[in-house]
This record gives C-alpha cells, sequence and structure tokens, in this order.
C-alpha cells in the first residue's frame, strides 16, 4: 500500500522516482489508473480472463519503456497507457481472426486460456491430450515462472496479490508472468504444439 504523499505526486514525479528505484510509485500509478485501464478493457473484449492478460501486458509494456528511458512525459501518461491497451485489443483481434481459436471458458484454467490451433481440436480426446500436454509445458517452466502462472491462472489472484505472496514488486511479478509466457511458447515449439499466448 502506497503511503499518503506518494499518492500526492503528480504522474511525472512518480515515474521518476520510480525509473530511481522507488517501486512504490510504481504501484500508486497503478492504483490510480487499474480500474480506468481494466474498464475498458474489459468493455471492449467482454472476455474477464482475455481482459486480465491483456491489462497485465499493457503494464509489463509501461514498465519496459519506462525502464528504457524511452517514455517521454507530455502530461498525458494516462492517455498513452489506454493507447497501449486499445492497440493491444487490436492486435489481439487481429491475430484472432487469422488463425482459428477454442474459444475460452471462464470457469477454466490456463490451459483453456491457451489457444490452440489443431485440425482435430472438436474432439474431446485431443482436447484432454492437449490440456495435459499444456499443464506438462507449465510443470517445465523455472519455478519463479511456474509459480507466478499456478497464483495467476490457477489461484486467480491479481498481480499485487502475486507480489505479496512471493516477496517481489509488482513490475518483477509482472515480469516474471511474461516470461513464463515467451517460455511457454518456447516449449510448445519444441514440443510441436502450436498455441498462441
Amino acid at each position: 500500500m502506497t503511503d499518503v504523499r506518494t499518492r500526492q505526486l503528480s504522474d511525472y514525479e512518480l515515474i521518476m522516482r520510480y525509473k530511481d528505484g522507488d517501486t512504490s510509485c510504481f504501484e500508486a500509478l497503478l492504483d490510480r489508473y487499474q480500474a480506468k485501464v481494466y474498464g475498458y478493457i474489459i468493455s471492449v473484449v467482454k472476455d474477464k480472463e482475455m481482459a486480465d492478460d491483456l491489462f497485465q501486458e499493457t503494464f509489463y509494456k509501461v514498465i519496459v519503456t519506462i525502464n528504457s528511458g524511452v517514455y517521454k512525459d507530455e502530461n498525458k501518461f494516462v492517455h498513452w497507457v489506454m493507447r497501449i491497451a486499445h492497440n493491444l485489443i487490436v492486435d489481439t483481434y487481429r491475430r484472432s481472426n487469422k488463425m482459428p481459436m477454442v474459444p475460452n471458458k471462464p470457469e477454466g484454467d490456463v490451459v483453456d486460456n491457451l489457444r490452440v490451433h489443431d485440425d482435430n481440436v472438436e474432439t474431446s480426446i485431443i482436447k484432454k491430450e492437449t490440456s495435459r500436454n499444456i499443464r506438462k509445458l507449465v510443470r517445465l517452466l523455472p519455478p519463479e515462472q511456474r509459480r507466478v502462472v499456478i497464483l495467476r491462472h490457477y489461484g486467480k489472484c491479481d498481480f499485487k496479490d502475486i507480489a505479496a505472496r512471493t516477496g517481489v514488486s509488482i513490475n518483477t511479478a509482472l515480469g516474471r508472468m511474461r516470461y513464463a509466457i515467451i517460455n511457454l511458447r518456447r516449449l510448445a515449439r519444441e514440443h510441436n504444439m502450436v498455441i498462441e499466448l
């Protein structure tokens, strides 16, 4: 939880202090804008699992851009974040139109959030086998990444909870999730599985 003085800082001040290593300033930015950004994403995609993933990816891109020194402050931080979210939504829909996908099920877990492309995916036998294979891939992740995936998709934890439970900052938790997705893609290729994460 960020203190009152931190919450009173401007976006620019929070960004500068975060760049200098004060992670509570990023948490203050997240507190300030997460409802607006998430509300926009869920209003467009109308799917909680997809919205959660897009929200995570949005703030991962924010962290990477700020840490790389590329971000230029023009007193439009929230507009910039909303544009990132919008572009990610557009990219997601473009990809979905090019590749047939198994629809997400709200009651599902990480396995159901992975879109699988397979000519025979309609049969339940293949779907079950694919689910087993994806679970095997999750078990092959490094322990820190595996824990974040399990907490996020099986435990339905948000990134604040994950950060608290694992004793790391929110941006570290987001980064671990991002690397887990990259590693799952690589592992899927190595195991001749075609998935979209």
